[in-house]
């Protein structure tokens, strides 16, 4: 079968898209016929090396795939051949099939096309836990998304109104802003033509931002712990934007906030029946359409590369998928 194949952790060009052997289904496992998936930010940090893991070589990348089930291994009672799924594969996902644990495997419920449901689940999953276990979000609550036009800030724009909070989305373009507006922003501050941190002092009436959901880094980072409420929450998402910023520790001592790391894939980990509990709520807030994923463009996998490069190079309105 044909996949992406990171041979050495370098320049995501020098990934190659080759053939290697088709997977099997072990005890527990099942193989999944890769119809899309998703492609996030981290792909690119984990061909370089620069990611918190780092993978044994070679290996596939691609963390979440949506397709139809190949094979069932022994003791998987619940899935069967040709039913429609949601693979967290966490490597793996940029080829014709993965194998994956069967606990990782989440059916799809009808109507939710596979290219949306590919990448429904990092995006979605992750703002989803941020704004739920981690801000603990209230209606009365502020929320300020930097990157709000990317596939895990809009993500975090769209729960962010399911939740009942007032939600002001950051983005570099009034077209950017305009996607955000419509996917639920009740404010966009365009940071390339406004003060970013006279702005959320201006939306929140001088109080500053109950919870940040902080996706950039770098100096975008620094005006947002700067502009936070007594008892805020400055969520550390990631760091799209390159630069890993110091905190200065007495913003938070002095102005009463917390800073919380989100990860994820940690998250699923420590605590899977929270996951779990997490992504039923998802699927229901997809099928009654609270919740959408926007898919700015759709690669073949051959234009792996391509694809990574959009979304690394913040070029994307949404997400990107990769479609085998």
């Amino acid at each position: 079968m044909k996949a992406i194949v990171c041979k050495e952790f370098a320049p995501v060009e020098q990934l190659e898209f080759t053939d290697v052997p088709a997977p099997s289904a072990e005890k527990g496992q099942v193989v999944i016929n890769v119809e899309a998936a998703g492609v996030n930010f981290p792909d690119s940090l984990l061909v370089q090396g620069l990611y918190q893991m780092k993978p044994e070589l070679p290996f596939i990348p691609g963390s979440e795939v949506a397709g139809t089930v190949a094979e069932v291994g022994e003791g998987v009672p619940h899935l069967k051949v040709g039913q429609n799924v949601i693979g967290l594969c966490m490597l793996g996902g940029y080829a014709e099939q993965v194998a994956l644990p069967a606990s990782h495997t989440i059916p799809i419920p009808d109507g939710i096309p596979l290219d949306e449901a590919s990448a429904l689940v990092t995006a979605h999953a992750t703002a989803h836990h941020a704004l739920k276990q981690r801000a603990q979000l209230s209606a009365d609550d502020v929320l300020v998304v930097t990157g709000a036009a990317g596939g895990t800030g809009l993500a975090a724009v769209q729960i962010g109104k399911i939740m009942g909070a007032k939600v002001i989305a950051v983005c570099s373009t009034d077209d950017k802003c305009e996607v955000a507006k419509q996917n639920g922003a009740d404010i966009c501050i365009n940071y390339s033509n406004e003060d970013l941190k006279a702005a959320i002092k201006e939306h929140t009436n001088g109080k500053g931002a109950d919870v940040v959901y902080e996706c950039v880094g770098g100096d975008m980072f620094h005006t947002c712990s700067r502009s936070m409420a007594w008892n805020g929450r400055l969520l550390v998402i990631g760091f799209a934007g390159g630069e890993i910023p110091k905190f200065p520790v007495n913003l938070a001592l002095v102005k009463g906030f917390a800073v919380l790391g989100v990860f994820w894939g940690s998250f699923t980990q420590h605590q899977p029946q929270d996951f779990m509990a997490n992504m039923k709520e998802l699927l229901t807030w997809y099928v009654q359409g609270k919740i959408k994923v926007v898919v700015d463009e759709r690669f073949s996998l051959e234009n792996a590369i391509a694809a990574i490069n959009k979304v690394t190079d913040r070029k994307v309105k949404g997400k990107v998928v990769i479609k085998p």
